[in-house]
């Protein structure tokens, strides 16, 4: 491959002036230039981007680990991230890890070998002493509370808005609540349990792990999450739905099967998608794309920061 070396003594100038010409600096003879240009064309010459990176110590790519692209909760992530990048002149890697560690390791890993100069992990696996060991190879910034430690993150509380979200379905005179989610592990559904058993305790209910549905992150869902309730000895009167689009297939089902909504069973959301707005459903609007720009932000800005976004409880039909 031509290097500039090559080209230097094509166009007989110094190597000098091939970088300056390369990099479009303005000190350089029209003579010179020209003969430089009529070199890189001759020799097919390309640079060397991998090079350049190393020279600069920048890549401008930022890699962004998801369990799901096609998740409406990660897309709305994502939109915020593009979008900070895009004006900052960034560009993005994605990692879609299915929730497989190993992937994530590898985000890991093209940090450390400098391929990309910062990580936003959206939703993870693998240990956080795993990630802090990973920290003096580039900025890492997390999309859950890790308040108390040296890493940046941009989170919702999610023990205290599911606690309020319990709360509220109380005051509507509900005592069967039930709730969905995504996955049982992470530091995300660990405090929405124990936001949940807390309540419990402190109105004396009964504690049934019956009414807690895992693996709910589609539209499609929803049908599973009914035929579930229904084969309930005592099904809940309420859910908690940790995503919007399973909201809507949830509603939708109970429309095909004549189950009234809020009287049989009431439903809130969580996101405050154009879906919920469109089907009149009652969610917790989470601003999910300012999350994305703030975790996007904090990667170039590289000093340690949490913030904590608000959220809101959006009245609607379907409590």
């Amino acid at each position: 491959m031509t290097n500039i070396k090559d080209l230097a003594k094509i166009a007989e100038v110094s190597v000098t002036t091939v970088s300056r010409v390369l990099n479009n600096h303005p000190y350089v003879s029209e003579e010179k230039r020209n003969a430089v240009l009529k070199a890189i064309k001759v020799t097919n010459y390309n640079r060397n981007i991998n090079a350049v990176h190393l020279s600069r110590g920048k890549t401008k790519l930022i890699g962004v680990v998801l369990p799901f692209s096609d998740h409406s909760y990660f897309a709305l992530l994502l939109k915020g991230i593009a979008k900070q990048a895009l004006a900052n002149n960034y560009y993005l890697v994605l990692f879609q890890t299915d929730y497989m560690e190993r992937k994530e390791i590898e985000a890991l890993q093209m940090l450390k070998e400098k391929q990309i100069d910062g990580l936003i992990i959206c939703s993870r696996t693998c240990d956080m002493q795993l990630i802090e060991e990973h920290q003096q190879f580039g900025s890492i910034v997390l999309s859950e509370d890790v308040k108390g430690q040296k890493i940046s993150s941009t989170f919702v509380n999610h023990y205290e808005i599911f606690l309020n979200a319990l709360e509220y379905l109380y005051q509507k005179g509900h005592r069967k609540i039930g709730y969905c989610i995504g996955r049982s592990s992470g530091s995300s559904s660990f405090n929405r349990e124990l936001a949940y058993r807390r309540f419990h305790e402190k109105y004396s209910l009964p504690y049934n792990p019956e009414y807690i549905i895992a693996e709910c992150f589609y539209f499609e869902d929803g049908e599973k999450i009914i035929e579930q309730v229904k084969n309930m000895a005592t099904p809940p009167t309420a859910l908690l739905v940790t995503g919007d689009q399973v909201a809507a297939g949830i509603v939708i089902c109970c429309q095909q099967q004549q189950i009234s909504i809020p009287n049989d069973l009431a439903i809130c959301g969580f996101d405050n998608q154009p879906i919920a707005k469109m089907m009149n459903i009652t969610t917790i609007e989470i601003p999910v794309v300012e999350m994305g720009e703030n975790l996007f932000l904090q990667t170039i800005n590289k000093d340690i920061s949490n913030k904590e976004i608000a959220v809101k409880l959006i009245e609607r039909g379907t409590v």
